[in-house]
């Protein structure tokens, strides 16, 4: 009888408070008629079962519109992009070369060098093989034969590489080993990398994702709810990046796709805990549904465009980049992250109204506004109150303790090795081209197939060659000719050789626009560190002597993508760091919270790269890394670590506006603690997922980035900031009024 007679009281003091849920939700149903009540939830999800249907079969044709070639990515002001624009006048095929290489344990005898120049001719038959071949090579030990055989630009690399492969092992004598290495080789190796990207990359996200779920909700039906609402926001968003590709708007790339999945199905599901909290809160104070999914809504509206603005205006900042690579990046990452907000406010709020209580079947939410008014709004038991009481506790030791632990972590970020690896070492796990190469360099001279080359002016010739041949690091130099069979004609110290018997004339070099191209075979491999240094030498020299010598070629082309991405990144991250600076202190109208918020991240993200580094060195012994690694973990890192940030301190500042600063940081701590969690434990596995892709890049970008989310999820948002907020009190809120408010709720 007590209990009715409380739960009479709180009724009839509902009817009579202007103010309270039930009013609240009287009035909302009589605003909104209740044929728009069912018709307007009806066509969002619609709309988005369209969207859903039109863009999921675009994932099976992402590789119409995507390319790796490193040079499309190049700045155009880079040398090796200008040379490889000027290469195709030289030549009338742009065909990609593949190097074939068949090496025996002892000298190949001439019968088997007649069978594999047969089988060598007969590539042409594969149709996407060009005509073009060059007769057998062999080496200076003759255990080794190598064979050019230039691929069509226009066909699938990957699957001609394969080709060729396959005819020429089933070919080649006995006792021979064949490889297929060179570019093409090294094209396919990446093409088969990113070929798990609309499957396996997808699924494992999905199924880590869905576990997750499961865990946090002990549901069935919200587990398939939020992963609707990611993977409708991401067919929307691969149809819309589809045809921006398709009208050659933006570059599509592996790399950029991978993450643009990633990243979208992290940040939708992220966003969808967020608004399914505050909906879980609503139903517990309002019986009606329809004001529990506006008032959910209208709670998480704020966070979540915070949180994606500014995602989005990190990543828009890559548009600064000099790497199109970078700079593409960041407009196909922010379509992504627009689609995920408008799920997540649209699509899951629909859903969410049509199943009512029943979305947390088997639990079932109460309608309990006389247990909400007892707890005050926070529960009392569990793990995050029992945080929030030790942050209460000892602030000071908190905060001073885990920052020297951060410290600590970021000082290893120094052994990071991020200034480029080989391109054999691009993709990880087995490679046909980088045992080729190892075989090739064996044998020939390591840069065969991949020459440095040289476009300057005719008048230069000459000088230019003795610059190539007093190289050290060169051991072939020869120019382009319409002369020879092969379109090349040697170049010794006495010129141009003939290619004949004695008395043949001196063969003609290739003269467009008063340039000519000449090609200087490296003695290493063309993606070697000594390769590298071979080409800047070069450059430094031809700058002395001949101003108007270009080198380009593939080893070229590392250089300037290596040092256009160590200039992006000096460039992009201090910019970052404003923007999202700015934003911050817009959002929670205060200078000192968002400098103390920016500078806690800054600190993770440097444990992160620190303890990246050591693993990376010490654990999985990788080579190096990409240079672009720091700036895109960075990118990440900052911008969604700062979600969680803007997660808490949007409501810390909503509870400090009826409760004081202190009581607010508690009030927040304990309320958004399990969903900022699970939010932080999706984000990483959605990260982690990436690693399935065998690609150097991907694989470390997974690590930096699932660690860093762990890291600013369980430390920096958990203890750091609580604890400095709750120790510095009301004053984080300078200048704004908030931190001048006197009375009861002062602190």
């Amino acid at each position: 009888m007590t209990m009715h007679r409380d739960t009479t009281t709180v009724t009839k003091s509902a009817q009579h408070d202007p103010e309270s849920p039930s009013q609240e939700a009287d009035s909302s149903r009589a605003r909104v008629p209740k044929w728009l009540r069912i018709l307007l939830p009806a066509f969002l999800i619609l709309a988005w079962l369209t969207a859903a249907g039109v863009g999921g079969p675009y994932f099976g044709k992402v590789e119409e519109v995507s390319s790796n070639d490193q040079t499309t990515y190049l700045p155009e002001s880079a040398e090796a992009t200008k040379v490889q624009e000027l290469q195709g006048e030289f030549t009338d095929s742009d065909a990609i070369p593949a190097i074939a290489v068949f090496v025996a344990d002892s000298e190949v005898t001439d019968t088997q060098l007649e069978q594999i120049t047969e089988s060598i001719e007969s590539l042409t038959e594969l149709g996407d093989v060009e005509d073009e071949l060059s007769p057998p090579i062999p080496s200076e030990d003759g255990q080794a034969i190598q064979a050019f055989v230039p691929v069509n630009s226009e066909a699938d690399t990957a699957d001609v590489v394969t080709a060729i492969s396959e005819q020429l092992e089933s070919d080649a004598p006995d006792g021979l080993t064949v490889y297929v290495t060179g570019p093409a080789g090294f094209s396919a190796d990446l093409s088969a990398a990113f070929a798990g990207i609309d499957g396996l990359l997808l699924a494992v996200a999905l199924i880590a994702v869905f576990i997750i779920l499961v865990i946090v909700y002990r549901s069935i039906l919200l587990p398939f709810a939020v992963l609707a609402t990611s993977l409708f926001a991401l067919c929307a968003a691969l149809l819309t990046v589809w045809w921006l590709a398709k009208w050659e708007i933006v570059l599509l790339s592996g790399q950029t796709q991978g993450i643009l999945f990633i990243l979208v199905i992290g940040a939708a599901t992220d966003y969808s805990l967020l608004l399914v909290a505050r909906y879980r809160e609503e139903l517990r104070v309002v019986p009606d549904k329809w004001t529990a999914t506006l008032r959910a809504v209208k709670g998480a509206i704020e966070p979540i465009l915070a949180s994606g603005g500014t995602v989005i205006a990190g990543l828009l900042m890559l548009l600064l980049s000099d790497l199109k690579s970078n700079s593409t990046l960041g407009p196909i990452a922010s379509i992504g992250i627009i689609f995920a907000m408008l799920s997540a406010l649209t699509l899951l709020p629909a859903i969410l109204f049509a199943f009512g209580r029943a979305a947390f079947w088997p639990r079932r939410i109460k309608y309990a506004p006389d247990t909400v008014a007892a707890e005050h709004g926070v529960p009392s038991n569990g793990l995050w109150p029992k945080v929030a009481r030790q942050v209460q506790k000892r602030p000071r030791a908190i905060w001073i303790i885990t920052t020297l632990v951060l410290l600590v972590g970021a000082a290893a970020a120094t052994q990071l090795k991020a200034d480029g690896v080989a391109q054999s070492d691009l993709v990880l796990g087995a490679s046909e081209a980088r045992d080729g190469q190892v075989a090739l360099g064996e044998h020939f001279p390591g840069g065969s197939g991949s020459p440095i080359q040289v476009i300057a002016s005719q008048d230069e010739q000459e000088a230019v060659s003795e610059v190539l041949l007093a190289h050290p690091e060169i051991e072939e130099v020869s120019i382009t000719t319409e002369d020879s069979p092969s379109g090349t004609a040697p170049i010794t110290e006495n010129g141009i050789e003939a290619l004949g018997p004695p008395g043949t004339p001196e063969p003609e070099p290739t003269v467009v626009e008063d340039q000519v191209l000449i090609q200087g075979t490296l003695a290493d491999a063309a993606d070697s560190p000594v390769a590298s240094e071979t080409v800047r030498e070069l450059r430094a020299e031809f700058a002395d002597t001949t101003p108007s010598a270009l080198v380009g070629g593939v080893t070229a082309t590392d250089v300037d993508t290596n040092d256009a991405a160590v200039d992006d990144r000096n460039l992009i991250i201090p910019i970052v760091l404003v923007v999202i600076l700015l934003i911050l202190m817009l959002l929670l109208r205060s200078i000192l919270a968002p400098v103390l918020l920016i500078a806690t991240t800054v600190i993770s993200f440097g444990t992160a790269m620190g303890v990246s580094a050591l693993v990376f060195n010490g654990i999985f012994e990788f080579p190096g890394a990409d240079p672009s690694v720091p700036l895109y973990g960075f990118v990440f890192l900052v911008a969604l670590g700062i979600d969680y940030n803007i997660f808490l301190m949007t409501r810390v500042r909503e509870e400090s506006l009826k409760h004081g600063t202190r009581a607010g940081v508690l009030r927040g701590l304990t309320v958004t603690g399990g969903v900022i969690t699970s939010a932080g434990v999706v984000l990483a596995a959605t990260f982690a997922a990436l690693s399935v892709i065998p690609i150097l890049f991907l694989v470390q970008l997974a690590f930096i980035v699932a660690f860093g989310v762990l890291l600013d999820t369980f430390i920096v948002r958990s203890l750091l900031v609580p604890a400095l907020t709750y120790d510095i009190g009301r004053a984080v809120w300078w200048p704004s009024k908030l931190a001048r408010k006197q009375g009861k709720h002062a602190s």
